[in-house]
């Protein structure tokens, strides 16, 4: 069995849906995991914003809106009144469920429930759009199997053993359709596994199902080398290691889920990215093992905060390390970078929500500057600890670049570099041109 994961470019429109019918309607076994419709959850996001701050008729507005737009979805996508008519009465029922939130007060669980409509909606459409087609296949609710524990973690066990059971009810069937993002937490209530989850339902779903490929189809043919929105002539990357992908996927790479490579790893399943608009592309595979001795890519993080603490007292002195470390994780605040050196050590955050906090604690450890608006650009590959001629590249591509920080050494499949914001369009061309070999200026 393989699982397909559809994002929301692709099940963007009714044209984009029937495209995605092309690609599934084959006789393999499969479970296609789709996410909303594209805009759908930024829409969900600011209706729930409104409800927060009791802005009732705007929500309702919203809503509305939102609703008209399904609307137009709908007598797009289907041709006959009996598929229409259960089409609008589906609409109906989730659109009234959205504005029974605006009679009363509105709390985070509701607005898990709110969020989670976008999949419900995407899927529901597109398994009726399949019974129309007479194509044979069954929507799998994914909140009767996906489940995070108490800690926010998925439950991989439980999705094993439910996902099993589900199938189980369908002998003979060869397609099935569910929802990304959206599960249940530990209380049952509906949660989600954040923004950009659908990549890890896919994913964390593949391994349950002991699948023999995942295939994330996006609006791209493919990780690139570097990224496309900001350095001319990029490249599709052939294939990456699950270690090279993550790295990638963690330090900005958009097109996968940071999150969504180490269940496949686990379970060692090929991890295939491929383009729904360019369906014939190679895109990106990755593997347990890729080819070796170059670097592969570059990829660029932004909104990232560096911290230094200086302390000439304390540094060095047995347990400091520690009793840093100790307040960022009070705050639930990971740790990116850092460096360290006799008289103090440097950091970087990418979530400020405790920032002040944070930052009153540390001034107990001595002299606290702060740093913000920083990029880090991190260099990809799976030699680069052994290959000094490499390191070499890099360094001379950037050698015009103020740098604030590098890490190099704790993996061998990434040196990172920290640079001011303003600077990161600069240092990924310069990057593009001296590592990669292209001509960006004369492009």
């Amino acid at each position: 069995m393989k699982i397909l994961k559809f994002g929301g470019t692709s099940v963007g429109s009714a044209e984009r849906m029937k495209a995605v019918v092309n690609l599934i309607n084959n006789e393999e076994p499969k479970i296609v995991v789709l996410s909303a419709m594209s805009g759908t959850t930024n829409t969900l996001v600011q209706i729930a914003e409104k409800l927060y701050q009791n802005e009732n008729q705007e929500a309702n507005e919203i809503i509305s809106s939102l609703h008209d737009k399904y609307k137009q979805v709908v007598e797009t996508l289907y041709t006959s009144d009996e598929k229409k008519k259960l089409a609008y009465e589906l609409l109906n029922e989730h659109f009234d469920y959205l504005k029974a939130f605006t009679q009363d007060l509105f709390t985070v669980h509701e607005e898990r429930a709110v969020l989670a409509q976008g999949e419900l909606l995407s899927t529901a459409l597109f398994q009726l759009f399949l019974e129309e087609q007479g194509i044979n296949s069954v929507l799998l609710p994914a909140l009767n199997f996906m489940k995070i524990d108490e800690n926010e973690e998925p439950d991989a066990a439980y999705i094993a053993e439910h996902l099993k059971k589900e199938l189980e009810k369908y002998p003979g069937v060869n397609l099935f359709i569910t929802q990304g993002y959206i599960c249940r937490n530990t209380f049952g209530e509906i949660d989600n596994l954040k923004r950009g989850g659908s990549d890890y339902s896919a994913s964390l779903i593949g391994a349950a199902a002991d699948a023999t490929e995942i295939q994330i189809w996006t609006d791209i043919d493919g990780m690139h080398n570097n990224d496309p929105r900001v350095v001319k002539n990029t490249h599709p990357i052939a294939e990456l290691s699950f270690d090279e992908a993550a790295e990638l996927a963690y330090f900005g790479a958009k097109i996968l889920h940071p999150s969504s490579v180490l269940p496949a790893k686990q379970k060692n399943i090929p991890v295939r990215l491929l383009n729904t608009m360019q369906p014939e592309a190679k895109g990106t595979t990755i593997l347990s093992e890729s080819e070796g001795g170059k670097i592969k890519a570059v990829a660029a993080k932004d909104g990232i905060t560096a911290i230094k603490i200086k302390s000439s007292r304390m540094l060095l002195a047995y347990g400091f390390l520690r009793s840093v470390f100790e307040v960022f994780e009070r705050y639930k605040t990971p740790i990116d970078m850092i460096t360290t050196s006799e008289v103090a050590v440097s950091l970087t955050i990418d979530n400020n929500k405790a920032l002040n906090e944070i930052l009153a604690e540390l001034a107990e450890f001595g002299q606290v500057e702060v740093d913000q608006d920083q990029t880090i650009v991190c260099v990809v590959g799976d030699f680069i600890s052994q290959r000094s001629a490499a390191n070499l590249k890099i360094f001379e591509s950037l050698q015009q670049i103020p740098i604030r920080m590098i890490s190099y050494g704790g993996s061998k499949n990434n040196i990172s570099v920290l640079i001011d914001s303003a600077n990161k369009t600069k240092a990924l061309t310069k990057l593009n041109e001296g590592i990669f070999e292209r001509d960006i200026t004369n492009a």
